[in-house]
């Protein structure tokens, strides 16, 4: 389906990381836009006015998600809806209560406007958190996170991911909703606001000397164009249904520094482990094949860091190092 002018998406916590992306990649093929955030003057909202196609074709919403009334002004003669806007926390009050009621204010919002399709950023924090998975198991689409694990280990993010994604299909099969739900796991790649958000944070702080080891633990990686780019794609194909697990490739933390080591040793990247003492961490089995067959193509792991170191040096929350090795980035990326 291509778009025509006349659409209109609303994508919800417009200024985050990903959803920054999705307001940029929707400019530029040519729908309009309606993005929520908590305060449309906010000096940390300017980079999404200086999108292309932002003058004629973004306008700023100021909303909440406990505020229905402001999500339906935001929402009201939507085509579609990406909502995104979530807490990012282990704090049980501010991440649970705030992400279910929110999701459902969206979800209802969006069947009162007629919204055609609603597509949910879930995340692999609702699939992958189940103590029972063997590690043969493959985690796809089908998989659920444990709740009851979940809150006996005070996770209370995954907790929090889990029943908003299972209140959003609740509320949509009860609204008559058009419901398609992306989960995708930690998100890496060029940053476009000016903070560094959560995710970030995690590669950041191997470059900064604020850690001398790493975990003996994996985590699965995606690239934040793939996430943004996945989003329309599921609006754009009206066959989509379901959920969609937003993965590339899943790595040990010592494979993460030791190709941050390759790409930029002028950093303090720790090369020891944290925790030698048991054996290392394998990397879990996973399915993208869902999103595969509707022609996403991912973006490989070591580009996604490269490209994240890069742009923290060009925002500034990074020095470059006066002995960096100023060689071609595309061999460097591809060898």
């Amino acid at each position: 389906m291509s778009p025509v002018p006349s659409q209109v998406i609303c994508v919800t916590g417009a200024g985050g990381f990903i959803a920054s992306w999705m307001v940029k990649l929707l400019l530029e093929k040519g729908y309009i836009v309606r993005g929520t955030v908590r305060n449309p003057d906010d000096p940390k909202n300017n980079h999404l006015r200086e999108l292309e196609g932002a003058k004629e074709r973004l306008a700023l919403y100021k909303a909440d998600l406990l505020d229905f009334e402001s999500l339906r002004e935001a929402i009201n003669g939507c085509d579609g809806v990406f909502h995104t806007a979530s807490p990012v926390t282990d704090d049980p009050e501010q991440m649970v209560e705030p992400a279910v009621i929110g999701t459902r204010n969206v979800i209802v919002a969006a069947a009162e406007g007629k919204v055609r399709r609603v597509v949910f950023t879930s995340s692999i924090g609702a699939v992958y958190m189940d103590p029972n998975r063997g590690p043969d198991d493959v985690v796809d689409e089908s998989c659920w996170s444990d709740l009851e694990f979940c809150k006996n280990t005070k996770n209370w993010y995954c907790y929090g991911k889990a029943v908003a994604e299972k209140a959003a299909w609740d509320e949509a099969k009860a609204r008559g909703v058009d419901l398609v739900a992306l989960n995708p796991v930690l998100v890496l790649g060029p940053l476009l606001q000016p903070t560094v958000n959560a995710s970030i944070v995690h590669i950041l702080k191997y470059l900064t000397g604020s850690t001398t080891t790493y975990a003996n633990s994996v985590q699965a990686y995606v690239h934040v164009r793939d996430v943004a780019l996945a989003h329309i794609l599921l609006f754009e194909t009206p066959s989509a249904s379901g959920r969609y697990l937003c993965a590339e490739s899943v790595l040990h933390r010592g494979e993460v520094v030791e190709i941050l080591a390759k790409y930029f040793p002028e950093y303090p990247i720790p090369t020891k482990c944290k925790d030698e003492t048991k054996p290392r961490a394998k990397p879990y089995k996973f399915s993208n094949q869902k999103l595969k067959d509707l022609g996403l193509e991912f973006t490989p792991v070591k580009q996604s860091l490269y490209e994240t170191v890069k742009s923290l040096q060009e925002k500034g929350h990074l020095p470059v190092q006066p002995t960096q090795a100023q060689t071609d980035d595309h061999i460097r990326i591809h060898s």
